[in-house]
């Protein structure tokens, strides 16, 4: 058992994402009470990153900040009874245990550090028919997290494990659950859904955060867990932020494919869970089913795809789109090797007779790549710089150009997960082989899900309409997948549904979003949550790292689509 109430585990986080806050891990601890304190450092461009590390160092590969924030912090956890866990080890969970062991020595602490590994397949990718990528990291579940705490391990580093592990591994090592305790396991993972990005849960990147009274520090959020995998998300007492119906919502909006959030451990069914305030600054999250988990293990692949630079122009007053042809002209005159890739983008920013520069002023941007750093490295910037004093009237770069930078190609494969070693490495040093699943259900969704259309409710009936943007009253989270991205929206009242329910169907979002007009878009009602998901195919390229939109990331685009205006009942408003 974790902590010293069998029917109760206080599990709280403390990163979201590799350069999160640096103080959050010493907040949490002494902010209020937890049995278990957690960290995500890891996402698809992360790994390709830590990847890099390792080829140049091999006892790098891992997220230098978890280490320094222990050594801040580790001994506030040992006097607490905290136990930690997080997947900082990266591309070399075994190194960084062995840095934890060395701090801990060093502090004069007795602390028992354990790891997990077997999510490294870059040296089998090509027998696994994964290709040649730069780094191949298998997406494993909690089974190792459990058996490095069953072992009485104090510090848990693990490498590439679903987000959600982190949380889901106390739970099942404190509970006792069974791999085929669907339900309990289910409703973990969406309490480490809610809770793995940090601040997202308590108000950070929410669409009406003018509603939150203090925004300006939110804290970050914690689970109190219950035995039958139901859950209170709430925060630290005197903490900023605030934790809601709707700032909960947002967080299970993030990320997500379908009704089906398909993991290592358990397919959690996102239109099961039931969502209600329990108190301020308390969420309750409860009746989450779950079913097997799929017969294959994803695979995050992460390959060089060459290198990128870019130089941004200033276009100010009269004459815009001549000023923009004419600096393309001149520069792409001036290369004297043509990248692979050459994109311009002209954003019209500028207003007619504007009272600031700025106001009168737009944005060209270049965007080039190449498989060679040299074509698009100082090649590419001289040329642009040089510029500066023959070409259009009021000249101006946002920042000088410099070096290419490489770019990463991601794709997710899939494996059998009997030919992936999941190994849990005790703090004595005994590696116990974690056993994959022996039962499984439906076959991962390698291409766009095609799932049958969610109930739909009684439409409104006939009356005047409005034009307003829609994030009037419609709330939206988005992010990447890949190459793809999602854009979760959802609403407050019955009535509002019923009319965004018929309202936004996928042709109203091509219309709405005119660069998704020619991709492919699937649709996903979650009536429980009074939400639709949409899955934008191939919108980011290549994914996050290849820098394909301005956007990278699709962080905005869910705000982009509740800025745009839309007819609305007048008896909505």
């Amino acid at each position: 058992m974790i902590g010293t109430d069998p029917e109760l585990l206080r599990v709280g986080n403390c990163s979201g994402f590799y350069g999160d806050r640096f103080s959050a891990m010493r907040e949490m601890l002494t902010g209020g009470e937890l049995d278990v304190l957690t960290g995500d450092y890891l996402a698809e461009l992360t790994m390709l990153i830590l990847g890099r590390d390792r080829l140049k160092d091999p006892d790098l590969g891992y997220a230098k900040t978890f280490l320094r924030q222990l050594e801040d912090c580790l001994g506030i956890a040992a006097e607490r009874g905290v136990r930690i866990v997080a997947n900082a080890g990266g591309a070399n969970p075994a190194s960084l245990a062995a840095r934890i062991r060395e701090l801990t020595a060093r502090l004069g602490l007795d602390v028992s550090v354990a790891h997990v590994e077997g999510d490294d397949l870059t040296a089998r990718a090509a027998e696994l028919d994964l290709g040649s990528p730069l780094v191949a990291n298998a997406y494993l579940g909690c089974w190792g997290i459990v058996e490095c705490l069953n072992s009485g391990a104090d510090v848990v580093v693990t490498g590439r494990v679903t987000d959600a592990s982190v949380i889901v591994g106390p739970a099942a090592a404190h509970f006792g659950w069974e791999r085929t305790d669907f339900d309990a396991l289910a409703g973990a993972v969406a309490a480490g859904h809610v809770i793995e990005c940090g601040t997202q849960a308590t108000g950070g990147n929410y669409s009406f955060f003018t509603e939150i009274a203090d925004l300006t520090r939110p804290g970050f959020p914690l689970a109190e867990l219950r035995r039958d995998g139901s859950s209170v998300i709430t925060k630290h007492p005197g903490t900023g932020g605030a934790v809601t119906v709707d700032t909960v919502t947002a967080q299970l909006m993030y990320e997500i494919q379908d009704e089906r959030y398909a993991g290592p451990d358990v397919t959690t069914r996102l239109d099961t869970i039931d969502v209600s305030q329990d108190g301020e600054d308390r969420v309750l999250l409860r009746g989450t089913r779950g079913e097997a988990p799929p017969p294959e293990l994803k695979v995050s692949l992460n390959t060089l795809g060459g290198f990128r630079n870019e130089v941004d122009f200033v276009l100010t007053g009269l004459d815009i789109e001549a000023k923009a042809e004419l600096a393309r002209r001149q520069l792409e005159a001036g290369l004297t090797r043509r990248p692979a890739e050459l994109t311009w983008t002209l954003s019209r920013l500028d207003r007619p007779d504007a009272d600031t520069e700025e106001r009168a002023s737009a944005i060209l941007r270049c965007v080039a790549r190449d498989p060679d750093q040299d074509v698009v490295g100082r090649a590419f910037s001289n040329v642009a710089v040089e510029m500066a004093l023959a070409s259009y009237p009021g000249f101006s770069l946002t920042s000088v150009p410099g070096k290419a930078s490489p770019c990463g190609v991601f794709t997710a494969g899939y494996v059998d997960p009997a030919r992936v070693p999941h190994v849990a490495v005790l703090p004595d040093g005994e590696r116990v082989d974690v056993p994959p699943v022996s039962e499984v259900g439906e076959v991962f969704m390698k291409t766009s899900p095609t799932p049958p259309p969610g109930p739909e409710p009684e439409p409104l009936s006939d009356g005047p309409t409005r034009r307003v943007p829609l994030g009037t009253f419609v709330a939206a989270r988005s992010g990447d997948k890949g190459g793809n991205a999602n854009i979760g929206v959802w609403v407050r009242t019955e009535q509002q549904w019923r009319w965004l329910a018929h309202a936004l169907t996928v042709e109203k979002v091509r219309e709405l979003l005119p660069e998704a007009a020619e991709l492919a878009i699937t649709r996903t009602a979650l009536p429980n949550l009074r939400a639709l998901n949409f899955v934008v195919e191939g919108i980011l390229g290549d994914g996050a790292a290849s820098q394909a939109r301005f956007d990278p990331q699709a962080k905005g685009l869910g705000e982009w689509l509740r800025s745009r205006h839309i007819d609305i009942p007048e008896a909505l408003l």
